[in-house]
């Protein structure tokens, strides 16, 4: 695979990324509307991956599948949350954004950089002239994970927005299905599917093109340290901190891969923090006990007795 053909894939996704973003940037920025920015990112994905495979027009099995495997997951993300923010009006997320016309643009600058980066690995397997050759085990490993990823994301989804809308659940958080056994599933369903993205890829790469890794590390990285885990355990914490249910419920679920809490609710700090991703600013906006007793419900006596009940 030529490095010149590489750098006009490189350019031309690159070109379009900005292009797109850049037009729902002007709708957002003149009607100050939420409805249409994730279901922006999430439809950039699938014009990438058929752009793609469409100009190579090689139509290898491999990348057939794996563009196929980005279109799925892009329409089907792209389409729930449109259908959510439409049902609930505004994103609270974009609150200190509407009027705000540089935090819009760095909002949107960093959408399609995420974008752009984290379909690098489809980009280079589409850019290839034969697709990368014959199928390898990284396929069928890439792809399994992409599955489970994909059925965690959409389940976690799902239960979630079920969750919310029952109204006999207001005003509280998320603990039904896998729930249960993390705090963001939703996350870990993602970041599992584009790391099985890379994975069914790495047949292709070859020196410097395995420099794609940056697309799911910088999916990882954006998710766990910036936009996505830190940033709703702060509003949890400040809407829920002082509830003994929730700080239990905190205490006793993996913060991102999937755990039984009576197994994860029993290991050492060091070990959640070191190999569980228990970080420590994650609980940084979680009131303090101190001498005043917690807010407390039945449920949560019960829990501090029976952790078997999880």
């Amino acid at each position: 695979m030529g490095t010149v053909l590489d750098s006009h894939f490189l350019a031309l996704t690159a070109i379009v990324t900005v292009a797109y973003q850049f037009i729902f940037f002007v709708i957002t920025a003149l009607f100050k509307i939420d409805q249409v920015t994730d279901f922006a990112g999430s439809t950039n994905f699938v014009i990438i991956a058929l752009l793609t495979l469409i100009l190579k027009a090689t139509w290898h099995f491999r990348q057939i599948v794996l563009t196929l495997l980005v279109v799925v997951w892009g329409l089907r993300l792209g389409i729930f949350l449109l259908m959510r923010i439409l049902q609930w009006g505004e994103d609270r997320r974009f609150d200190e954004m509407r009027g705000n016309l540089v935090k819009l643009i760095v909002f949107w600058t960093l959408q399609a950089v995420w974008v752009w980066t984290v379909s690098l690995p489809v980009t280079v397997v589409n850019a290839a002239s034969d697709g990368g050759g014959s199928l390898k085990p990284a396929d069928v490993i890439g792809w399994t994970m992409w599955v489970f990823g994909f059925l965690i994301e959409a389940a976690a989804d799902q239960q979630k927005l079920s969750f919310k809308n029952s109204p006999e659940n207001r005003g509280k958080w998320c603990d039904a299905g896998v729930w249960k056994y993390s705090r963001h599933p939703n996350y870990f369903g993602e970041i599992l599917l584009w790391w099985g993205i890379f994975v069914a890829a790495s047949p292709v790469l070859e020196g410097v093109e395995y420099l794609v890794i940056f697309g799911p590390l910088f999916l990882t990285v954006l998710l766990l340290f910036v936009s996505g885990i830190p940033l709703l355990e702060a509003s949890s914490d400040k809407k829920y901190g002082n509830l003994g249910d929730y700080r239990f419920y905190k205490k006793k679920t993996s913060p991102l891969i999937p755990l039984p809490r009576g197994v994860y609710g029993n290991l050492p700090g060091w070990c959640k923090a070191v190999f569980l991703l228990e970080l420590p600013f994650y609980s940084r906006n979680l009131p303090e006990e101190g001498p005043r007793k917690l807010e407390e419900t039945p449920r949560t006596a019960k829990r501090k007795y029976q952790l078997k009940d999880y």
